[in-house]
């Protein structure tokens, strides 16, 4: 045992694995990346950063108990959470018609980025808070490797934070670098770009929809 961390290698496995499932916070990171540039995408990250802290520092001070507990809480923030989900992706599907049917512009007009991209920082945030896959993350897996008789479970908690907030901050580099790269091919390409900025709003109301039919059992 590591610090009160019950089966820490599990723990890195799972954790690289369940980052590199597509996700709302990656897709929406690289999509701004793409559109609004490396230091946008990078605020969008810190977003998703702060994020993952706060259902960090809820998992860890008892809230998917409460959630458990009371299951109309759960309803409501599972539902709120869907419906913001479902509203960014028919945003980003607005964004894409409104790309596919401008013939006039330059290539690489910006008239339409990623929706609310102006504030890259607070739409990654809340992007974050309401990412089904992070909530399911934290609430049942991440606490289940600290051994509760261990003296300092605090301790604990931060060590496996970090270890999820690196492979995170790795993951989200390579997103958003890539995103970079993936729109120097699509400023040629109208259409194309549109139908990716669409295809991206067409899964971002498939996580609303996730996170409507979720449970934590």
């Amino acid at each position: 045992m590591f610090y009160g961390i019950t089966d820490l290698t599990t723990f890195v496995l799972g954790t690289i694995f369940i980052v590199l499932l597509p996700g709302p916070n990656s897709l929406y990171v690289m999509a701004l990346a793409s559109r609004q540039g490396v230091a946008a995408g990078y605020r969008g990250a810190c977003g998703i950063f702060v994020g993952d802290t706060i259902l960090m520092l809820l998992a860890t001070t008892g809230a998917a108990s409460l959630l458990r507990a009371t299951p109309e809480l759960f309803m409501v923030i599972k539902y709120a959470g869907a419906g913001y989900l479902a509203w960014v992706g028919l945003s980003l599907l607005r964004s894409s018609l409104a790309n596919w049917r401008k013939r006039s512009e330059a290539p690489d007009d910006t008239a339409a980025p990623v929706a609310n991209a102006s504030k890259p920082f607070r739409t990654a945030l809340m992007i974050s808070l309401m990412n089904p896959k992070a909530i399911l993350f934290f609430v049942s897996f991440f606490i289940q490797f600290v051994d509760p008789g261990y003296a300092w479970p605090g301790l604990s908690f931060l060590i496996l934070g970090i270890i999820v907030q690196a492979c995170s901050a790795l993951y989200l580099s390579a997103l958003i670098f890539g995103g970079v790269h993936l729109a120097r091919q699509f400023r040629r390409r109208r259409r194309l770009a549109a139908t990716a900025t669409g295809g991206v709003g067409g899964l971002f109301i498939g996580f609303g929809l996730k996170l409507a039919n979720a449970t934590l059992s």
